[in-house]
């Protein structure tokens, strides 16, 4: 394939090395004369393991060049990969004065072109920007809307300086977001010779997924740290400590509870963050992550109840009730919160929730759910179709095959609010509003 790669900084000049390596023709393109002349002579502008000898043999193949003429190299080639730099401004907004130069460039010199281009954007940026700015101004430029020989893909780079080269042919996955097949194909051909899953989605998610990728990494750092001081000031092997919790590849290093959904409770969770906050605090230790656990999960439950309430109807049947499926503990459950707001807004409740009965539940759990819902067993029902009266449906818990079969019969005037993760869309004919996924006709109060 012949590709250009716009700016030949860390990102662009490893993916401009790797791709001449896999047997594309590329050339570079980049303002810095002096980084278009070392790498049109097969030298590194900086240091990278590997890289000066994958510049080397690229240009003695002949399958790699640079250049400061844009013009000139979209001529020489089908497609664009940008990875011009989008650093921060003071506010902390990205700059991107570069990117905008790039793409109205690249437009214009596609202006007058009949056959078909592909432009890939590889430089971070979060998803309102490329959907309202970086796709308009690229179309404005070249007088053609997508789809009108103009293609537009966005394809994350996941490279880390000091393994950038092994991090591109051992990547995890390679992303390509895209509005139109034919586009994410051409871009997948790219990366024949890369061993990865592709992974094919929309441009928005595309650019989010860079975005939590990198933050999900600077909060594992640092919530390593906070365990580290916690664990020294307690006189204990911090890394021995993470090394043991690593092990743990079912709950720990997995997909497990990383997937939107309702507030976290139970006995266990909340108990121990509050612990290790106050041994935290009274040893005058600053553990900001950990102590904002807590907030954050009362600020997302916070959300989740305004959700239902934005709904604006005053009759709503909740589906679960206690802390999670399996259990009958209704100890510090999140749920029970829901209710007892619905109750104090002057909702109707009904609440389907078998786990529990008057004859099994007792002790601290009886006593618990008594204090807070004075009347749970009089909005108890057994029969879940008795929630198919209510206005709303609130799910807080999977549904077995036999409960996905009442849920069916929802009329289209009814909404379902699926806090479980446990829908797909279009599923129910009731509208559904599934955690996670954008709800725009529902405005939080």
């Amino acid at each position: 394939m012949r590709v250009s790669v716009f700016g030949l900084g860390y990102v662009g000049c490893v993916s401009a090395a790797c791709l001449a390596q896999d047997g594309h023709q590329v050339v570079g393109v980049d303002v810095d004369a002096r980084k278009v002349s070392s790498i049109a002579n097969g030298l590194a502008p900086f240091f990278e393991p590997g890289l000066e000898k994958l510049l080397g043999e690229a240009r003695d193949s002949g399958r790699l060049s640079a250049t400061t003429n844009e013009v000139e190299a979209i001529d020489a080639t089908d497609a664009a990969l940008i990875c011009v730099g989008t650093p921060s401004e003071r506010t902390g907004e990205i700059k991107l004065d570069a990117l905008r130069g790039v793409l109205t460039s690249i437009g214009t010199a596609i202006r007058n072109r009949s056959t078909p281009f592909v432009v890939t954007l590889r430089s971070t940026v979060l998803p309102h920007v490329v959907e309202q700015e970086l796709i308009p101004l690229l179309e404005s430029s070249a007088g053609k809307r997508l789809g009108e020989d103009l293609h537009f893909s966005y394809n994350p780079e996941f490279l880390r300086e000091g393994t950038a080269i092994r991090d591109f042919y051992e990547a995890p996955m390679v992303v390509i977001g895209h509005n139109d097949t034919w586009a994410a194909e051409k871009v997948a051909g790219l990366y024949t010779k890369v061993p990865a899953p592709i992974v094919y989605t929309d441009i928005m998610t595309a650019c989010m997924v860079k975005y939590v990728c990198n933050i999900f990494h600077a909060l594992k750092v640092s919530f390593a740290n906070e365990v580290g001081q916690l664990s020294e000031a307690l006189n204990v092997d911090g890394r021995r400590v993470m090394e043991i919790v690593c092990m743990d590849k079912k709950l720990n290093i997995s997909p497990m509870y990383l997937k939107p959904g309702f507030a976290f409770g139970g006995s266990c969770l909340p108990k121990d963050v509050r612990a290790v906050v106050a041994e935290s605090r009274r040893r005058g230790l600053a553990s900001p992550i950990i102590q904002g656990i807590l907030p954050s999960n009362k600020t997302h439950l916070e959300n989740c109840i305004n959700l239902v309430l934005s709904t604006g109807e005053k009759s709503v049947g909740l589906f679960g009730l206690t802390f999670k499926e399996g259990t009958d503990d209704l100890r510090e459950s999140p749920a029970v919160e829901l209710a007892e707001t619905l109750l104090g807004k002057g909702v109707r409740l009904s609440i389907y929730e078998p786990a529990i009965s008057h004859e099994t539940i007792h002790g601290a759990n009886l006593a618990f759910i008594e204090r807070n819902i004075p009347h749970i067993w009089k909005l108890l029902t057994p029969d879940l179709l008795d929630l198919l009266q209510r206005d709303v449906i609130v799910l807080l818990k999977k549904l077995n095959d036999a409960e996905r079969a009442v849920l069916q019969a929802l009329g289209a005037e009814k909404t379902c609010v699926d806090f479980a993760n446990t829908l797909s869309e279009g599923e129910l004919r009731a509208r559904t509003v599934i955690s996670g996924l954008p709800h725009p006709e529902l405005a939080l109060v």
